[in-house]
């Protein structure tokens, strides 16, 4: 199949910018139309191979030369029943938030699911994001959690949405992956880890506790809080566990998404390892 067949729609030319199936998706750039239609886009071949193999797929939109490169992942949509739209490149641009648009993009519905059916026993290791406010960082952590093996991300308070567009490029098709959630209250997100058999660990900067002084023999729930501020004080005092990441050279602190990737990675190898 090349990519000219891949697409071919008899009878019909590429949809473009003006078309209201691309002026609908593309309103779905912004939060609003996002919670009120139950859907988001995912761009780029790795966000949209993980939809079609873990998430639920409406449409997709695709110009001829990313047809032509993504040819397997077009007839993976059709044969799962996927409508395939053809598009120009400038409706790509449309749908697209990057400098570059990958000229692929798929319609999909939303990721999070209710607490209750996310933060449950059995949950061996959960990342929770306190006021995260970067997209790039909240979808790099979703990465993280997810090379890690773990179960659910949570994001709490006035954490970014999932499904922002940079979010979900920064996760890199692993927003489809771990279960996750989003919950305003913050103190009710770590009640339910907590009753969920969670051990919290908190990371902060100032902690008494150091990483590697720390046992992972319990299912635990990383806590990490806003890149400028941190973990606020009253979480802190929630948490079973105050945790900082030892500076060995002359650096300050490590930014968000490093830190989570090393305390979740650590916690991640010494639960397999205790378990082989």
């Amino acid at each position: 199949m090349t990519g000219d067949s891949a697409l071919q729609r008899p009878g019909a030319a590429p949809f473009t910018e003006r078309t209201p199936r691309v002026v609908a998706a593309r309103k779905l750039t912004r939060r609003a139309e996002r919670e009120k239609t139950g859907r988001f886009l995912a761009e780029g071949a790795n966000a949209v191979e993980a939809a079609l193999e873990d998430g639920t797929v409406y449409e997709l939109f695709v110009t001829e030369r990313a047809a032509a490169q993504h040819e397997r992942l077009v007839a993976v949509a059709r044969e799962a029943g996927v409508a395939v739209s053809p598009i120009t490149d400038r409706a790509a641009d449309g749908l697209s938030e990057t400098v570059t648009p990958q000229g692929i993009v798929a319609v999909c519905a939303l990721v999070d699911r209710p607490q209750e059916t996310v933060l449950k026993p059995g949950a061996k290791l959960v990342v929770v994001l306190v006021d995260v406010a970067d997209p790039g960082n909240a979808g790099t952590v979703i990465r993280v959690a997810d090379a890690a093996g773990a179960d659910a991300v949570v994001l709490a308070g006035d954490s970014v949405d999932p499904h922002n567009g940079k979010c979900v490029r920064a996760a890199a098709g692993s927003l489809f992956h771990p279960a996750i959630t989003r919950i305003r209250d913050v103190d009710a997100a770590l009640k339910a880890c907590s009753a969920a058999g969670l051990r919290t660990f908190g990371a902060h900067g100032y902690a008494d506790t150091e990483l590697d002084q720390v046992t992972f023999d319990e299912p635990t729930a990383w806590v990490f809080g806003n890149e400028a501020h941190g973990l606020p004080q009253g979480v802190l005092e929630t948490v079973d566990l105050a945790v900082k990441i030892p500076m060995y050279g002359r650096a300050e602190s490590l930014n968000l998404a490093t830190a989570a990737a090393i305390c979740v990675y650590t916690n991640a190898m010494a639960s397999r390892t205790a378990t082989t």
